[in-house]
């Protein structure tokens, strides 16, 4: 691996393309050119994070924003276009707005996968423009493999040595840099394109996470899927001869010097020699849980902590949790600050708050948990389940500190010693103290029950179940695991077939828009 030292630098020094943070980037995806050059283990984790992906894109089908970028991606016909997830046999639209719907699918319920490091990342929103690009270019299984395999390289680089979330910038503006170089590599383009692609996709693309705080909305499932669809549209410009602000991360004005450390910070991106195997995409994790990746072992804690609490978990009088006198969850900076009450939102204590709230509230996520010791995508979300009067009590008790020692393995570099949980520490009104701590989730590669290949089999029949039917599901699960074999057209396969007419349904009760 190769550390490239990245600063701002004055227009008058003329940076050469070959210095500049986002060539080194194109250089990554575009040297990625052979399926024989892929690690088996990096293309099979690759298969899996297709299925991961259509799993939580079938389960919210029929959420309210899933259907809006539905209905703007349909009127989009295009030849020979690209599939639209829930929408009939042989429909197909221009790539860029099939990214944008079945990308907000994906993204919707917060439930695939995540790598954090100085800054968050979702890397399987790469998957939904690469995928619709793919058709639409007549490419096969392999470029796809391709492709995906050099997105998570330069997006998990890119997460690891550049924080934006310090200086309040959203993390899809490295998701777009990274689809830009999977496009690149998908399509075999030439690095001089693709270098262009990257500078105008990041450009297009930054913005404030505004999206992630408060009164969250449902742009939080949009912000990626504009940004692949926006990454689509720099690499037809890039293919097409335009340029782009240069360089879009040293200049003077630009990334680097204005919305993040400014003129005398310095950041370290460490990318793959040539010919090192791409193996990045090994790094991440997903989700056992939908809920931010954050709350997933407090999930699990909280779910231990129940056997711990024996009576508390029976029936008033006899037990209850109206006997909690505080909970706090000793934790990491990013959770106290990000999903914890240091993030000082009075939203993520507020039963009336949405959705997209309530998955970025760890008390709230804590006491519904410890109160169910179960926890489900949509009846643990439900209004009348956040209203519940015993579980607001409960969950306007649990509050989280930051400990040094959760930060600091929040950040460690070895991937054994990294930390993502808590300590929980439960004080009752007798002044009795139950307490437990977990460091990962049980799905996380270090955790009790990493996910493998069964447990990615299992999540996507489970999310699909009464909208996919078994035979529907076994054929596109052979198709993923096909993957690098399918050849052009064979793409589509990677569709699985739901009920159509309920969908439409479904959409014909919203209102209209431009389109």
């Amino acid at each position: 691996m190769i550390d490239h030292q990245v600063r701002v630098r004055p227009s008058s020094a003329r940076l050469p393309r070959e210095e500049q943070l986002a060539w080194k980037l194109a250089a990554v995806a575009t040297a990625t050119q052979d399926a024989r050059d892929l690690d088996p283990a990096a293309a099979a984790m690759a298969v899996n994070r297709v299925v991961d992906n259509a799993s939580v894109a079938v389960a919210s089908l029929l959420r309210r924003p899933v259907a809006v970028a539905r209905a703007q991606a349909l009127p989009h016909t295009a030849a020979p276009g690209a599939s639209v997830l829930g929408a009939a046999p042989g429909v197909r639209v221009s790539p860029e707005w099939a990214a944008w719907a079945n990308g907000t699918a994906v993204r919707e319920l917060d439930f695939h996968d995540t790598y954090l490091a100085a800054d968050y990342s979702h890397p399987g929103d790469n998957i939904p423009p690469l995928l619709a690009v793919a058709q639409h270019a007549g490419r096969s299984g392999a470029d796809l493999l391709r492709g995906i395999i050099a997105a998570y390289e330069v997006h998990v680089a890119l997460v690891k040595g550049i924080c934006l979330h310090e200086h309040r910038i959203d993390h899809v503006a490295h998701l777009s840099a990274a689809t830009a170089c999977g496009l690149g590599a998908l399509l075999r383009l030439p690095t001089e394109v693709v270098h262009q692609a990257v500078q105008q996709a990041v450009h297009t693309t930054t913005a404030t996470r505004q999206s992630r705080k408060g009164e969250i909305s449902s742009w939080k499932a949009f912000a990626p899927a504009f940004a692949g669809k926006a990454a689509i549209e720099a690499v037809d410009r890039a293919m097409r001869g335009e340029g782009a602000p240069s360089p879009v991360y040293e200049g003077e004005d630009g990334f680097l010097a204005w919305m993040l450390g400014g003129p005398e910070a310095t950041y370290t991106v460490t990318l793959p020699a040539p010919g090192e195997p791409r193996r990045a995409i090994l790094d991440t994790y997903t989700k056992e849980h939908s809920a931010e990746y954050q709350a997933q072992a407090v999930i699990d804690l909280a779910r231990r902590l129940r056997e711990k609490a024996g009576p508390l978990v029976g029936a008033p009088p006899a037990g209850g949790w109206g006997r909690v006198r505080s909970v706090v969850l000793h934790t990491s900076h990013h959770t106290h600050h990000v999903i914890g009450s240091g993030s000082g939102d009075p939203q993520k204590y507020d039963p009336s708050a949405s959705r997209e709230t309530l998955d970025h509230s760890v008390p709230y996520v804590f006491a519904v948990a410890l109160e169910d010791g179960v926890w489900h995508h949509e009846r643990s979300y439900a209004p009348e389940r956040a209203r519940r009067p015993e579980t607001v009590a409960l969950w306007r008790k649990v509050t989280t500190v930051e400990d040094p020692r959760w930060t600091r393995r929040y950040h460690d570099p070895d991937p054994a010693r990294r930390a993502f949980g808590c300590r929980a520490v439960i004080t009752l009104d007798d002044g009795t103290v139950i307490e437990d701590e977990l460091a990962v989730a049980d799905a996380h590669p270090a955790g009790a029950r990493p996910f493998d290949r069964a447990g990615y089999t299992a999540k996507f029949r489970t999310l699909t179940e009464g909208r996919v039917t078994a035979e529907a599901q076994d054929r596109f699960l052979s198709a993923a695991d096909r993957l690098p074999t399918l050849g052009t057209g064979g793409l589509d396969a990677l569709f699985p077939a739901v009920d159509t007419e309920a969908v439409a349904a479904y959409d014909a009760g919203l209102p209209g828009g431009l389109f």
